[in-house]
């Protein structure tokens, strides 16, 4: 692992000569937010050394580099998910490369289904913290003691820090936001009526795919994280809307200005 990431390092430097502070991993129908960056590099995820490649609708497959304000950023456009087949490894192998190409600070996105009767479809929630309940763990195996500790602590996940200036900003910006624990689940099916029960019983608020492997990966090396859900579906013990990946892209897209300007702010802003 350590050679890989280093290989694909230094590839990337010897085609951006880039040194980003800030890396976004944009969620199902929310890869827009790369209008928002002063673009100076695309990289496609084919053209770079040991990278997975992109399978989902809604994932556009590139690492774009450039400037926020006075921030460097990289921003992936698509992520990847242990459904579509790749290990635990490969799903967080960019956040090890982002680490190593200078990121100090982590943002995630996702689209993800609410059972927090607060919520509708549409909801920004600023994950608080979250239930690992995906079949295999990221630091899973031997411990490599470059990338960090062989036993993480997880008690602070997600940056108060930046939590606090989020809600700042969004109050500002007239964009009301939740806070909420996120449930990680191994997908690609969405959850049942009994499953949404689960998600409830065990304390979460919305319930999702991705996310939880690469915010672990960035705490496994000291990486400040910021994670944003948007609620695309609700289901809850009495109902359950029947969705599609087609409607979960269409609900994003409508939260995707708020979200963009969100996103935007807070890395100008902190």
């Amino acid at each position: 692992m350590w050679e890989k990431v280093q290989e694909t390092v230094s590839y990337i430097q010897s085609q951006t000569q880039f040194s980003p502070e800030y890396g976004v991993i944009l969620g199902s129908g929310l890869g827009g937010f790369t209008d928002d960056i002063e673009i100076e590099y695309t990289l496609p995820y084919s053209d770079i050394p040991n990278f997975p490649v992109s399978t989902v609708q809604g994932h556009k497959g590139a690492l774009v580099f450039g400037t926020i304000g006075d921030k460097k950023v990289m921003a992936m456009q698509g992520r990847f998910h242990f459904y579509e087949g790749y290990d635990m490894k490969e799903v967080t192998f960019p956040v090890r490369v982002m680490k190593y190409l200078g990121v100090e600070k982590l943002i995630v996105s996702n689209a993800s289904g609410g059972v927090n009767d607060n919520y509708e479809v549409g909801s920004i929630v600023l994950i608080k913290d979250h239930i690992n309940m995906m079949p295999e763990h990221p630091l899973n195996g031997k411990n490599d003691e470059r990338f960090g500790p062989r036993f993480v602590n997880m008690s602070d996940p997600y940056s108060l820090n930046m939590i606090l200036k989020a809600k700042e900003i969004a109050k500002a910006l007239s964009i009301t936001v939740h806070d909420g624990i996120y449930l990680g689940l191994q997908g690609p099916t969405f959850e049942t009526l009994a499953e949404y029960k689960m998600v409830k019983i065990l304390g979460a608020d919305c319930v999702g795919m991705s996310t939880v492997p690469e915010v672990i990966v960035a705490r496994h090396m000291e990486m400040e994280t910021f994670g944003l859900s948007v609620i695309t579906d609700m289901g809850n013990e009495d109902n359950i809307e029947t969705v599609s990946h087609a409607e979960v892209l269409e609900a994003a897209k409508k939260a995707e200005p708020h979200v963009r300007n969100l996103i935007k702010e807070l890395i100008k802003q902190y």
